[in-house]
């Protein structure tokens, strides 16, 4: 069934040991829309100044992913993010951010689109996610993620948004941030006493974990990748392979179902970080994913 997505499209200046990219497509939504696209059709919801010098159409031509939820203001200046990786790259140093547009009321959910089952709320402040919620109709399930910022200034918000949402994405040091737990295991039980019926926690390189209200726990390595060239947006093509296989299936979500999710998720944030934006991302083909996921349930079994 139609997935909607709704989060940042950004400019971006990405600087790795391995080369810099200047003023590429980024934003939460651009990455999670191109991974889960090659799972399930996509609605996509969200908002660009004048400036911006994509064309999101171009971006996604050939895919199922449905624009029509992409507003342009005029006179606004579309987000831009620069950002630095040293060493082994596991942490991105924000160098500049200009919210710009993402400081403004957030955009509507076309009409067409409030009919939508699955929804993910991809990182922005946590009112402006609970307002776009509120715009659909019946929502059979609802993720969602947050990063530092909205963890340490906007927690009451971000407390209310954790009541209505099915599952919440975030990674190791904003599951410590949020819970004041250094201990994963015992952060995602924290972070489900605050509402979610289940916690995914990103842990970069090594894999991620979800942990669910029933007490069980499933922890997945990540996908053996030789040349990693740029890490940025892989938590959001994280989240898009892993929403993309729960929209591409009927009937409840469960532990079991998540499993499968988050290693498509797993397998489409591999190719994420083998180029800079969505230099590998946009061309990786079906048997590419299929031969991929094949080899990480092969490395995965005792």
């Amino acid at each position: 069934m139609p997935l909607l997505v709704t989060g940042s499209i950004g400019i971006d200046s990405v600087k790795t040991p391995l080369g810099e990219s200047i003023n590429c497509i980024g934003g939460s939504a651009v990455y999670f829309s191109m991974a889960a696209s090659y799972l399930t059709p996509v609605r996509f919801v969200g908002v660009v100044g004048a400036d911006c010098p994509f064309n999101l159409q171009e971006v996604f031509a050939g895919r199922d992913v449905d624009l029509a939820g992409l507003e342009i203001r005029p006179q606004s200046r579309t987000f831009r993010w620069k950002g630095s990786y040293v060493g082994a790259m596991e942490e991105a140093i924000t160098d500049d951010v200009q919210l710009n547009v993402l400081q403004e009321r957030p955009p509507m959910v076309p009409e067409a689109f409030r009919d939508s089952r699955i929804v993910f709320l991809a990182n922005t402040a946590p009112a402006l996610q609970m307002e776009l919620l509120s715009q659909i109709a019946e929502p059979e399930f609802v993720a969602a993620d947050t990063m530092n910022c909205w963890i340490e200034g906007r927690r009451d918000d971000l407390m209310k948004l954790l009541q209505k949402i099915d599952a919440l994405v975030l990674n190791t040091g904003e599951a410590k941030l949020l819970t004041g737990d250094f201990n994963p295991v015992r952060s995602a039980r924290k972070i489900l006493a605050m509402g979610p019926k289940f916690v995914i926690i990103k842990k970069g390189e090594f894999g991620s974990m979800i942990a669910d209200r029933a007490g069980d726990c499933f922890i997945l390595p990540g996908y053996p990748v030789e040349d990693v060239k740029d890490p940025t947006g892989a938590g959001d093509s994280f989240a898009g392979g892993m929403m993309g296989y729960i929209g591409r299936n009927r009937g409840a979500v469960t532990l079991q179902m998540l499993k499968t999710a988050v290693a498509y998720g797993t397998v489409l944030a591999s190719f994420t970080i083998e180029d800079f934006s969505l230099g590998r991302l946009s061309s990786v083909t079906k048997q590419d994913i299929d031969s991929r996921f094949e080899i990480l349930k092969r490395v995965t079994q005792l």
